[in-house]
């Protein structure tokens, strides 16, 4: 057994139990620990460490294996991709880790006995997924480096599978090379001189290099665009509604053409104001760039738009693209669009989409880093990195201004050509230039992740071109099936309220769970925040440990309108803790609607003008009723007699709001939105007392029958039922009617109630 080091952990967030093979040094995590990317590869994985997605732990830990002399390959997983959260837990194992198992063919007959490298070697590292400060990361939680089988050398390492890969920028060269009429030994020779490696040090082989062509070989370029062609006709004929288009060149062969669902359709009409266009990604078979418009829907769930596929990379091609898929939305233009650090893309959309707001992705940019930080940078790149994304997640533009000044100072990066490219296109990927601008959360790495995951299940389905539409459809039903599983109807939906504020209530009845968790994220920050009155309107909040600084918060009181200078709600859709805060100081108990966004709301659906909601509308006025009922069942059941005038006054007035006339739109909407049994979602406190929230809207009137039942029996005493009385507000922040702030606040004492 070879020498080496075990350190195994698991945090008890990952609520699982070590198996017995999990064994060794506990150690403790560090709190400052590095969230890297890919970091310089003579580090040893360490307990603790942090990466920006599984990819980059899987490269880092593959460079590890391939220095010691193994390689690695993926194991167990928890969770699932596109499904709730996703995948939580990802183990990586040697490659001669488990043992092998014999397989049965068709006929029951065993196959022949073909001698496996696996050996049971235990050695591994296991990443969980964290969430802190609302940036998804993976952490190292454990990790062993014992084998149980001798480790190669150097010179034989680079022949393991693992590593004789050929990258998409190799394939598109060989393929260049191969028209140009090289011979596979002229390709290699030519590429050894490129990377400056030494002879026959490249990570592919001859083999692997003719084995890519003999593919490029099995593909029929000129009969399977034809057959995409007409497979699209055929689509189109079976659903009116599916949309393509194509272009042929000068030799009647086709060079691009781009198509959409008619489901895809209806979700842009509703949520495509922010869309990422994805173009990192090419059929190597077919010599063409693959492009992919997606987005997020109300639920947080990746929605697709579009695709197409391009013969070249350059302005005019992707001019096409976006104009093509303009005209697929009806002349819609997003309001954002988040792409790659494509200058030629970026000229397209200053041309085609004036008027959409273009950002690069920071994932992309982050992931070139390793090449062009690492060497030059050295011990000192993995600080650097990390001072870099605090400096991007800045909120004021002169703070990004002054303390990139200072980091540049720090690490002598003012002639680096990266850094000035970086530089002088800081208003193309830096949050402090993005925020004033709506995103729907396509910035962060959570939803990046999830947005490459499934555009990874398109590549997947690479197979005989003419299939490859069908085949994305198949992948987007699927992921439309996995999204509905999270869309369940609101009378099944559970909601943990808990910080026991009205506007937490508020919130909880009309956003999604997906929307109102990152409502309630910011709600639960705005306790440590204090707000001071600077002038009639104006306030500034700051953090209760800062001494200077702080956000400028502009209330117009007269006209609902509140803003902040962090612009949190211009950025995500989603008010910030500062605003929350200066709301519940001035005793404000409700969110004003503009501040609900519709496409953040459960009835937001992939559907032009929507019909008129009463409810909404007079939305004050109809709780201000819910409260008076509330108020009068409370103080109606204290005795006999009290319940019975209650009921006599309440049929008089049911009585004389019938007599009144309606009009025929609001007749319509009684009749067809709102049901016989209006349920809002159930919500469930911090102590997990599940409370449900329903209100009847029977026309029968109110009859002593119905309330009789709820006079004390058995000597009950009535008054501990009523701070669990489902109705309104009270009983759901543990008062009772009797002190209601919003019965209190109002004054609505029994006097006032008389009328009825």
């Amino acid at each position: 057994m070879s020498e080496g080091t075990s350190m195994v952990m698991e945090s008890s967030e990952n609520g699982t139990d070590l198996s017995q093979d999990d064994t060794g040094t506990i150690v403790e995590m560090p709190e400052a620990t590095i969230l890297s990317q890919q970091t310089s590869v003579n580090l040893v994985p360490f307990i603790g460490q942090r990466f920006i997605s599984q990819d980059a732990a899987y490269e880092f830990y593959c460079s590890f294996a391939k220095q010691c002399g193994f390689s690695i390959r993926r194991h167990r997983t928890r969770g699932k991709d596109g499904v709730g959260r996703g995948v939580t837990r990802r183990d990586f194992t040697c490659h001669r880790g488990g043992y092998p198992q014999m397989k049965l063919s068709d006929d029951l007959k065993m196959q022949r006995n073909r001698k496996s490298s696996r050996c049971g070697c235990r050695a591994y590292m296991r990443i969980v997924k964290r969430a802190d400060f609302n940036v998804s990361e993976w952490r190292v939680t454990a990790f062993s480096n014992i084998h149980n089988h001798e480790l190669l050398k150097a010179n034989e390492v680079c022949l393991l599978p693992a590593y004789c890969t050929i990258t998409p920028d190799d394939k598109a060269q060989i393929c260049m090379f191969a028209k140009a009429g090289m011979s596979v030994r002229q390709m290699l020779r030519l590429m050894e001189l490129e990377k400056g490696v030494k002879l026959g040090c490249l990570p592919f082989t001859e083999i692997d290099v003719r084995n890519l062509l003999q593919s490029f070989r099995n593909v029929n370029r000129d009969n399977d665009p034809i057959d995409l062609i007409a497979m699209c006709k055929k689509l189109k004929d079976e659903d009116p509604n599916f949309q393509y288009d194509f272009r042929l060149d000068g030799h009647n062969r086709l060079e691009h053409i781009a198509w959409t669902y008619s489901s895809s359709v209806q979700l842009y009409e509703t949520f495509g104001d922010a869309v990422v266009f994805d173009t990192t990604h090419r059929l190597d078979s077919y010599d063409m760039l693959l492009g992919v418009w997606v987005g997020v829907d109300n639920h947080g769930m990746t929605s697709f738009f579009g695709c197409v596929l391009l013969r070249d990379e350059n302005i005019q091609s992707f001019s096409w693209g976006l104009k093509t898929f303009r005209g697929f939305m009806k002349g819609k233009a997003p309001q954002t669009l988040l792409t790659d650090q494509n200058m030629w893309l970026k000229e397209a959309i200053a041309i085609e989409l004036p008027e959409t707001k273009h950002a690069f992705s920071i994932c992309h940019i982050i992931s070139k880093f390793s090449d062009w930080f690492s060497v030059l940078l050295g011990s000192r790149y993995d600080d650097w990195k990390s001072d870099f994304y605090w400096l991007y997640s800045l909120e004021q533009l002169e703070d990004f201004e002054e303390e990139w000044r200072g980091m540049m100072d720090k690490y002598g990066l003012h002639d680096n050509k990266h850094i000035i490219s970086l530089y002088a296109l800081r208003m193309f990927w830096a949050l402090p230039f993005l925020r004033p601008y709506f995103f729907a959360g396509l910035t962060s790495m959570c939803q990046s992740e999830t947005i490459n995951a499934f555009i990874q299940r398109i590549l997947s389905a690479q197979s005989q071109l003419d299939r490859f539409v069908e085949q994305v459809a198949e992948i987007v039903e699927f992921n439309d099936r996995a999204g509905s599983k999270q869309k369940m109807p609101r009378k099944l939906q559970k909601v943990c309220l808990k910080t026991g504020s009205p506007i937490e209530s508020h919130a909880a009845t009309v956003l999604t769970p997906y929307a109102f968790g990152k409502l309630q994220e910011e709600l639960l920050l705005a306790p440590q925040y204090a707000s001071f009155v600077v002038d009639e309107g104006c306030f500034e909040v700051k953090h209760h440990t800062q001494m200077d600084g702080g956000c400028k918060v502009i209330w117009i009181l007269c006209e609902e309108q509140i803003s902040c200078s962090c612009r949190h709600f211009e950025f995500s859709g989603i008010l910030c803790r500062h605003v929350l805060r200066v709301l519940s100081t001035n005793n404000c108990f409700h969110i004003p609607n503009q501040y609900l966004p519709s496409r953040w709301c459960m009835n937001s659906s992939p559907s032009t003008n929507p019909p008129r909601n009463p409810m909404r509308e007079h939305s004050e006025k109809i709780q201000l009723l819910e409260s008076m009922t509330s108020r009068i069942i409370a103080e109606s059941i204290e005795t006999e007699e009290r319940l019975d005038v209650a009921c006599e006054q309440a049929a008089m007035v049911l009585s004389r709001i019938r007599d009144l006339p309606r009009s025929a739109q609001a007749a319509n909407d009684i009749v067809y939105n709102c049901p016989s049994d209006l349920a809002l979602p159930e919500v469930e406190d911090t102590d997990g007392i599940v409370q449900s929230f329903t209100m009847e809207t029977s026309h029968e009137p109110l009859t002593s029958v119905k309330l009789k039942d709820r006079r004390p029996r058995d000597g009950i005493d009535m008054t501990r039922k009523r701070r669990h009385f489902s109705g309104s507000c009270c009983g759901q922040f543990e008062h009772d009617s009797s002190d209601c702030p919003i019965m209190g606040g109002d004054n609505l004492n029994g006097d006032a109630l008389g009328y009825m």
